[in-house]
């Protein structure tokens, strides 16, 4: 069952399901009444990673909150593989050169990019339905659930007009560092908590590393390429969203970047910890 919700949360709650919903039934018109039938990786998503998480459910813990956090971990970890198995192979077989370029980024698309785009923008309405159904969000405006329904919004559209495909692979490389945030959280449900611990201490060095490198850099640095190539853009709403997209993305790596050094002084400073669970 979901948890109990206070008034302001419902309202949110049935925004974001609405939003959802109608992203739904958009995906299906364009599968079968526009013949899009390589959109058909987004239901894959959808399924697998539903599937995933009636597995944990069954087999491994029925609390929503790790069940949800599991499934979160096995997505940035397949997304990551994906993002780097995506440039590892465009490299071997076509070399580095204009890689980078607008046209590539904009126009084109690396092999299996379109697949792993699809099967990630799955993830993401999954797991915006599951935190709705188990009230796993706080807030009259939960940033998680704002990141999922922005990233579904630049996703799709990118996916309906096959623009900005290889953008959008650049941007998932931030998965990296979702992975290490979903084993500290898994980490500390499972009762591991001594910050003068090897693997504690390991971890939040991974943490840091990734946040700055495959999350906070490598936005900043996408950002940087849209501005400087803005006038390569046509008239079209392409560039717009590209920027408006990055614009929230940064913001929310600024806040997650603040939560993340308060998370590490509680840890490392044990004795000003409170009860509650971070």
């Amino acid at each position: 069952m979901g948890r109990t919700r206070p008034p302001t949360q419902e309202k949110s709650g049935a925004f974001f399901l609405a939003t959802l919903l109608l992203w739904f039934v958009s995906v299906w018109f364009e599968i079968l009444f526009n013949r899009r039938t390589e959109l058909g990786y987004i239901i894959a998503g959808c399924g697998f990673y539903q599937l995933a998480n009636w597995v944990c459910r069954r087999f491994v813990s029925r609390d929503p909150l790790f069940v949800n956090t599991s499934v979160s971990l096995l997505h940035s970890s397949i997304t990551s593989a994906s993002v780097v198995f995506i440039l590892v192979n465009h490299w071997l077989q076509n070399g580095s050169s204009g890689m980078f370029e607008h046209s590539q980024l904009v126009g084109g698309t690396w092999a299996w990019a379109h697949q792993a785009l699809c099967f990630s923008c799955g993830y993401f309405a999954y797991d915006q339905w599951d935190m709705l159904h188990y009230g796993l969000y706080s807030g009259f405006i939960p940033s998680i659930l704002a990141h999922h329904l922005l990233l579904l919004m630049c996703f799709t559209l990118a996916l309906y007009r096959n623009v900005t495909i290889n953008y959008l692979i650049l941007t998932l490389i931030c998965e990296l560092h979702s992975i290490f945030l979903h084993v500290r959280k898994i980490r500390r449900m499972a009762g591991v908590r001594d910050a003068k611990s090897n693997i504690v201490k390991a971890e939040w060095v991974l943490n840091w590393v990734t946040f700055t490198l495959a999350r906070a850099a490598s936005h900043i640095l996408i950002t940087a390429k849209l501005i400087l190539d803005a006038h390569k853009f046509g008239r079209g709403v392409e560039l717009p969203i590209a920027l408006l997209g990055m614009f929230g993305m940064n913001m929310l790596n600024t806040f997650l970047g603040i939560d993340l050094f308060h998370a590490f002084k509680r840890e490392m400073n044990p004795q000003h910890t409170n009860t509650h669970q971070e």
